[in-house]
């Protein structure tokens, strides 16, 4: 039995690693934190239940059989603030550039539907730069499972989107369903594609901040229903 038990830390611990050591300095040096950190900071002190801590993605293609990080970058679960429930996830920028696969999907979904059943808010944590490419269309439909929930929950629990660092496409639509969207001023960006694809396609050069910081982001939310 105890070398089930060491394995099973062993595994816990690898999964709290995210990507690495080298990859969360990395995150330190821009300033930021890293998704298990802000879920440190947000929540009272250890009401933190986390689900589906060892789930990976399932993609065989493009070498990423070799590259599977337990969590699949994003952590979820649920916890208090003040003591009131909340559930939550948290991209990790340190996997993947916090990349959506299929079963990355499969975890906001299962907190989405708790919330929306138990009738309490979902907080979401953005730091990512949108689907993972090597899965395809896989990761687009879950992008769509993902904003068919934002859509089910409007209206009816409170949606909140924080954005702590550059976020594009799927990473820009979902938050742009929900009730309240907060940024970090010089380090958060939205938009819809980032600027070296920009300057590819219509060899226009502009900054991040430019295309999707703050400012521009509130004038392209002030039509909807999100407030920047």
């Amino acid at each position: 039995m105890k070398h089930i038990l060491d394995e099973l830390e062993n595994r816990r611990a690898l999964a709290q690693a995210g990507g690495g050591a080298a990859r969360i300095e990395k995150q330190h040096a821009k300033g930021k934190l890293t998704a298990r950190e802000r879920l440190e900071i947000l929540l009272d002190k250890e009401s933190f239940e986390e689900y589906d801590m060892f789930v990976e993605h399932r993609c065989h293609d493009f070498g990423m059989a070799d590259k599977t990080v337990p969590g699949d970058g994003v952590v979820t679960g649920q916890g208090t603030i003040n003591g009131r429930l909340v559930y939550v996830f948290a991209k990790d920028f340190t996997v993947m550039g916090g990349s959506l696969s299929l079963a990355h999907a499969q975890k906001i979904c299962k907190v989405q539907d708790m919330a929306l059943k138990n009738g309490a808010p979902i907080i979401g944590l953005f730091d990512a730069g949108g689907a993972r490419i090597q899965e395809g269309v896989d990761a687009l439909g879950g992008y769509a499972e993902v904003f068919q929930r934002n859509v089910l929950a409007s209206g009816v629990i409170p949606q909140i989107s924080v954005i702590m660092g550059p976020c594009a496409g799927g990473d820009v639509y979902s938050p742009a369903m929900t009730d309240f969207i907060f940024m970090v001023r010089d380090t958060s960006y939205l938009y819809v594609t980032g600027p070296e694809v920009v300057k590819t396609v219509t060899n226009e050069v502009v900054t991040h901040e430019e295309l999707g910081g703050r400012q521009n982001a509130r004038q392209g939310f002030r039509c909807g229903r999100g407030r920047v």
